[in-house]
């Protein structure tokens, strides 16, 4: 197998662009019982919280994070990760970042008492106006929440794909570069421009004939749609980003993610050379802005 940079090299290349750069993450699961190389674990931060939108754009920029149920900043990433169970009544400990905008928010701060995984899987943080919660409202009082009410919010949690029982102990996010020890990823999320997934999608239909379905969603974007999503159905997905990836992690507005299956990423890549002379990608609009 060729290395997961010259992979990456290989498919920018055959995309026939000088100094054309897509962001890319490279996300390996450990579930319980496997052996963390030590590799990993030294990317662990112990100190912070980090959201898996943040570790997905960091990893893109070459750093490299190991999130565990300890560190991840989002309780709702946690559940499709597989580090929490989304039915535990028990907050996470400690601050995390998504709920810390909460705390921010609300209105008696000391007393706040973050929700727990079963809040959201509930649907009563997504609605929070609705659920008479408030205090789990991301931009103050006024704030009507993300689904009108707490039936429309479970719906939508119920079709957000999520890795459950919780069987993971630790996502890895790293860059192809990445060469302190060898791994093969689970899944490939890529930050790509719409006329990037344009020629995406003819290569990676060059050998297969396969169509590319997208399910996506308003929320849990990069932790549902394009990590736990691919991993579990062993398809590609495609989303827009959502609110925590465009308000916290800062995801470019031109910008929309797409997530591969390792195995996946191996025929778009051989797709992306196989096609080069029947799609002239650098001469789509825009290509090489």
């Amino acid at each position: 197998m060729e290395s997961l940079k010259s992979m990456y090299d290989m498919l920018i290349r055959a995309m026939g662009v000088e100094g054309l750069k897509i962001p890319v993450t490279m996300v390996k699961f450990y579930r319980h019982g496997d052996k963390i190389p030590k590799e990993v674990m030294e990317n662990h931060p112990d100190n912070i919280s980090i959201t898996s939108c943040q570790a997905d754009k960091q990893a893109s920029i070459g750093d490299a994070i190991c999130l565990t149920k300890k560190n991840i900043g989002c309780v709702a990433a946690a559940i499709s990760l597989g580090l929490v169970d989304e039915n535990d009544e028990n907050p996470l400990e400690g601050p995390r970042v998504y709920t810390e905008i909460m705390r921010d928010h609300a209105l008696n701060k000391e007393n706040f008492i973050p929700p727990s995984p079963k809040d959201f899987t509930t649907g009563t943080v997504y609605a929070c106006h609705d659920a008479g919660r408030p205090e789990f409202g991301l931009f103050g009082d006024s704030d009507c929440g993300r689904y009108k009410d707490v039936e429309t919010a479970k719906q939508a949690v119920i079709e957000m794909m999520a890795i459950q029982p919780a069987i993971m102990k630790a996502v890895f996010f790293f860059h192809p570069y990445y060469n302190d020890i060898k791994i093969i990823p689970d899944v490939v999320v890529m930050s790509i421009r719409p006329v990037e997934l344009t020629r995406f999608i003819s290569a990676y239909q060059y050998n297969t004939g396969k169509r590319i379905n997208a399910g996506m969603g308003g929320l849990r974007a990069v932790n549902s749609d394009l990590i736990a999503r691919p991993y579990l159905t062993g398809e590609i997905n495609v989303a827009p980003y959502c609110l925590g990836s465009r308000l916290i992690a800062k995801i470019d507005p031109d910008r929309m993610g797409i997530g591969i299956p390792f195995k996946e990423f191996e025929k778009l890549v051989k797709g992306m050379e196989d096609s080069q002379c029947g799609f002239p990608f650098h001469k789509y609009p825009g290509a090489s802005d």
